[in-house]
């Protein structure tokens, strides 16, 4: 299983979100999607995973804080606990024995954040 984690700023679009998807994956394909349990009723969230026709994995604040990420994002770290949400919430979905593909892509336009992370669960 590959889950694609992202973080995200309120302004950020589908397109936002599908450009760090892209710059993530390096040929990879995920087969669900995750972010903050409280960004995922986001309205551009729900339309990206909409277009790709993946599940969403909601992830709870407390399952962001025990994640190892790659990246030590001073902003992230005050706001939600984390170094990278994208990080964070890929491995939380992908389950205790993930391991992160890369460090988080950032979409150009810099409002959005995917990290791919490998789990042995399906």
């Amino acid at each position: 299983m590959i889950v694609a984690g992202f973080g995200f700023r309120g302004a950020a679009t589908p397109e936002s979100l599908r450009d760090a998807y892209d710059r993530a994956r390096a040929g990879d394909t995920a087969t669900r999607i995750a972010t903050a349990a409280d960004k995922a009723e986001s309205p551009a969230f729900r339309a990206f995973a909409q277009s790709l026709g993946l599940p969403v994995v909601p992830v709870p604040p407390q399952r962001l804080t025990h994640q190892a990420t790659l990246t030590r994002s001073a902003a992230s770290q005050t706001a939600r606990g984390t170094g990278s949400v994208a990080e964070a919430a890929a491995l939380a979905a992908a389950g205790p024995q993930a391991r992160l593909v890369g460090a988080r892509a950032i979409s150009e336009d810099r409002l959005a954040t995917c990290a791919l992370a490998w789990g042995e669960t399906t």
